[in-house]
């Protein structure tokens, strides 16, 4: 690769922040922003989490500090976002990283369930997506990458509010990147399939792991290593011309249909 076609994935001078940034995909994210150049704000809700990430972040050269907020909280997000841009002077790319699930069938979840989870991993990305958005209108550029799942793309035993919230997510992205076309804001998604992520690893029982690595044709769990590529492509140059699109980065679970073990 030369000179040139290195700076197409460059991400040196841009401000990013990495909401769900202090662990899993989020964290993985921020690490990898920060080595394509980027100055990284990574956001987390629990304390010791950000410092964690934080001290990672800084041992490799980065000056910026992330913050502990619960981004469900409609002032603490706004501060967020001011306080970035008052401390930083910009934001060029938001990363929507948090999210929670819980597994169990349809008819068992309360609205408490239900109301937290979608709080999570869709009011919470709405609302970043337009405080962030603003910000960016008015400067005319920007990039924000949703992190979607498979599970937008398709229905998913035990997991029902997840799937609602997923689904809105990839509809949410599709809806604000043509809105937003005209404008120099992208919005795009990834969307992940499995990967033994804090998020799922304890949750999933032997027969569900068994199973998603049946249907995943690489017949393997995701790195999480193996995402970044995508979210730097997305946040980058190169991506310029894209928008209102989500990139799967599943082993091919969405391509499959019956398969020999069916």
């Amino acid at each position: 690769m030369t000179i040139k076609q290195a700076g197409r994935f460059s991400l040196k001078s841009k401000v990013a922040l990495i909401l769900g940034g202090s662990s899993g995909i989020g964290r993985e994210i921020a690490l990898a922003f920060h080595d394509a150049g980027a100055a990284v704000v990574a956001v987390g809700k629990t304390a010791s989490k950000v410092a964690e990430v934080d001290a990672t972040l800084a041992a490799r050269g980065a000056k910026c500090k992330g913050y502990c907020v619960d981004v469900t909280d409609a002032a603490g997000l706004t501060g967020l976002v001011g306080r970035t841009i008052a401390e930083c002077g910009r934001i060029d790319v938001l990363v929507n990283s948090q999210g929670i699930t819980i597994l169990k069938p349809a008819v068992s979840f309360t609205r408490a369930d239900y109301d937290q989870i979608l709080a999570t991993n869709l009011t919470s990305v709405f609302f970043a997506c337009t405080e962030v958005g603003k910000h960016m209108l008015e400067r005319g550029s920007g990039s924000i990458i949703n992190i979607a799942s498979v599970a937008a793309h398709r229905g998913f035993h035990l997991s029902a509010p997840y799937t609602v919230s997923k689904h809105g997510v990839l509809g949410l992205t599709r809806t604000l990147g043509a809105e937003w076309g005209t404008r120099g804001v992208r919005v795009n998604a990834i969307s992940p399939g499995f990967f033994m992520t804090p998020l799922n690893k304890s949750k999933m029982s032997p027969l569900r792991k068994e199973t998603a690595l049946r249907r995943t044709p690489m017949r393997r769990f995701g790195e999480l290593e193996e995402l970044v590529g995508a979210a730097i492509y997305l946040a980058s140059p190169s991506a310029k011309f894209v928008t209102g699109q989500s990139i799967a980065v599943d082993g091919g679970f969405l391509a499959a249909g019956l398969d020999e073990g069916v």
